[in-house]
């Protein structure tokens, strides 16, 4: 071995920089299989890639391997670090983030979305904005996408009503939560409602760091430091706050809307820059963002604010918020930011795919059709959806294609008449029904002799969008032969 851990990580420019030897040497080298790998240095490829995480190693957890496991963390430790709110199943973890682009490594720990509320709510708006904000869920290529925390806003600078209103939003939901406020005493009295639900502190600032931190030491919870458009102020109460033993920080250096928001941009990605490129410690702290301050600016018409908000949280998703607070809940709205987010925070390295195989969809029979399509996530379900919307009892065998859709795959040699006579063969599909017709994508026309010829099946060409496979099945579906 040489050199020393410390210096291993002051050479490193990156995540990509350290290789699967760096971690293999402190690994226990067992061979064990534990992990679900063949070996140890398989193992440390992996976790190089970010396909896995050292906890998948059990030996690395036993007393013996304690030092080993410590330096590896420490190697691997991201330039952002992560910060977690709101406790067991019900928390987010935020940061984490190993590089500025996302396609040098893939992005970790999708930036969660908090809806505000606020303590001037009555009751009953109150309940009705909670449960609008549980209940937002939208089904996307085989995932539901859902808000993930609330922020408590002290409008009414009353820390009795802020406190009874963060008590009453406790009752009503298990979301973690976001307390926003500037005064220490009004964050007291919201803290003494919620504090087993280990809430994110909104905010210290210059004026009152010293009783924010005090606050969130005693609580033990995270604390964003607020420093509108003065990056060298943020990084001096980071360093203030590191130095008083708090280091699960969050930073905002302030959202401004309007022709504010170059400036918003320009600072996050300094800060970003900072961390992933400099190795700054005192940037490298999770980064907050407020698409909401879009209500705040001269606009009166609310369409064209909503749209503002929707605007600047894309951008802020992009440009490198690890956390956004938002005001409205419109589906317009919100839908962009949760599929954005989504897409995000994939692996570039890989294409979002489903498995392989044959698909029963409703009750299909030896007469049902069979229909073909790609294993592309999106592809696939948009499919099976349109299948299941149209009550088509039918076989949907689903052809490898290394999660490519089907235009591309048919371009690219994925799909071809080869492939889809393989997936037939294999999956026994002729065992299904007592026909032999196949119904391929509009968009794999061209290969359609082909595929008549490599499977011995009689090929139809369908509709090339999905939402036309129910008018095809009723006037093309030829029926029991």
């Amino acid at each position: 071995m040489t050199g020393t851990i410390s210096e291993e990580r002051g050479r490193k420019k990156g995540i990509r920089e350290i290789s699967p030897i760096d971690v293999y040497r402190y690994l226990p080298k067992t061979n064990c299989r534990e992990c679900g790998e063949s070996n140890c240095m398989a193992f440390s490829t992996r976790v190089v890639n970010g396909e896995l995480s050292l906890s998948g190693c059990p030996p690395l957890y036993r007393d013996e391997y304690q030092k080993e496991r410590q330096q590896l963390e420490e190697l691997l430790d991201p330039p952002v670090r992560t910060v977690t709110f709101g406790t067991g199943t019900a928390s987010v973890t935020i940061g984490g983030k190993y590089v500025l682009q996302r396609h040098e490594f893939t992005y970790h720990n999708p930036a969660p979305i908090a809806i505000d509320v606020d303590d001037l709510l009555s009751d009953e708006d109150l309940e009705k904005r909670v449960q609008q904000i549980e209940q937002f869920s939208y089904p996307y290529i085989g995932r539901t996408l859902k808000l993930d925390a609330i922020a408590v806003r002290c409008v009414s600078g009353d820390p009795e009503r802020f406190g009874s209103t963060v008590k009453k939003t406790c009752d009503m939901t298990s979301l973690p939560l976001v307390l926003c406020t500037f005064d220490p005493a009004a964050m007291e009295a919201g803290l003494s409602a919620a504090r087993d639900r280990r809430p994110l502190l909104y905010a210290a600032t210059k004026d009152n760091w010293r009783k924010m931190a005090e606050l969130a030491a005693r609580n033990d919870c995270p604390l964003a430091l607020f420093a509108p458009g003065d990056l060298p102020l943020l990084r001096s109460l980071a360093r203030t706050l590191l130095e008083s033993g708090i280091d699960q920080l969050v930073l905002d250096p302030g959202t401004f809307p309007e022709i504010g928001l170059s400036s918003t941009i320009r600072d996050l990605t300094a800060i970003r820059t900072e961390a992933c490129r400099n190795f700054d410690e005192l940037f490298g702290f999770p980064l907050l963002g407020v698409p909401m301050t879009a209500w705040a600016g001269g606009e009166i018409a609310e369409d064209v604010v909503k749209w503002q908000e929707a605007v600047m949280a894309s951008l802020l998703l992009t440009r490198y918020a690890d956390l956004l607070i938002m005001h409205s809940l419109d589906g317009w709205v919100l839908l962009p930011q949760l599929i954005w987010r989504f897409n995000i925070y994939t692996d570039p390295r890989k294409p979002v795919s489903v498995e392989a195989g044959v698909r029963e969809c409703g009750k299909p029979g030896r007469d049902s059709p069979v229909l073909v399509t790609t294993n592309y996530a999106l592809t696939y379900f948009t499919v099976d959806a349109d299948i299941k919307a149209a009550n088509i009892d039918c076989y949907l065998v689903v052809v490898d294609t290394g999660g490519i859709s089907v235009e591309s795959a048919v371009a690219g040699r994925s799909l071809t008449p080869d492939t889809i006579a393989k997936a037939l063969e294999s999956y026994n599909v002729g065992s299904l029904v007592g026909h032999r017709t196949l119904i391929i994508p509009g968009l794999a026309a061209r290969i359609s002799g082909d595929t008549e010829e490599a499977t011995g099946w009689k090929v139809l060409v369908g509709p090339k969008d999905s939402s036309g496979i129910a008018a095809f099945i009723r006037d093309r579906w030829p029926g029991p032969s």
